[in-house]
């Protein structure tokens, strides 16, 4: 029974240990932080420009399913949506959306395909400097041939024959 606690407790601590559980607690981290920024941008600049054309705030914007939405006695009468809060939910994750893509995902989807496309650029160089020097081998080879086969001996005034 032991042994089952200590190997259960070996396998946490390699998961824990492992880096893409830090890279995620990292990235946790600066996502708290950076929804905080953008949700100070939609409190203090996009709910004044809606302000602008109604109320100054967003959460304030509801309708009434049943009743008139009145408070009476501390209690609100009718059934109230708060569509002005999930308005501003959603241009917040947009603002959100848009900030990661374009200054995270389209730069790092770009930058990974240049490094693509300069790696096959330095393969195809690399495949072409191979089959030149394998076609420069073989011209040698069929020349040696060639000259062992018309006169009897490789290298000319030495007389020895090729191996």
């Amino acid at each position: 029974m032991t042994e089952k606690k200590v190997s259960v407790l070996e396998g946490f601590k390699t998961f824990l240990m492992r880096g893409n559980v830090i890279d995620l607690a990292v990235a946790v981290v600066i996502g708290a932080a950076f929804t905080q920024v953008v949700n100070s941008v939609v409190k203090g600049i996009i709910n004044p420009l809606v302000g602008a054309f109604g109320t100054k705030d967003l959460d304030a914007y509801s309708s009434c399913i049943k009743g008139t939405c009145q408070v009476v006695n501390g209690e609100v009468q009718g059934i109230k949506i708060l569509w002005g809060s999930v308005l501003g939910a959603t241009l917040s994750f947009l603002i959100t959306a848009a900030v990661v893509y374009f200054l995270i995902v389209y730069p790092l989807a770009k930058y990974l395909a240049r490094k693509a496309a300069r790696d096959a650029a330095k393969e195809g160089t690399k495949e072409v400097v191979e089959l030149s020097e394998l076609e420069v081998l073989k011209e040698i080879r069929d020349a040696l041939v060639a000259q062992s086969r018309g006169n009897g001996t490789a290298g000319g005034s030495t007389g020895r024959p090729l191996p």
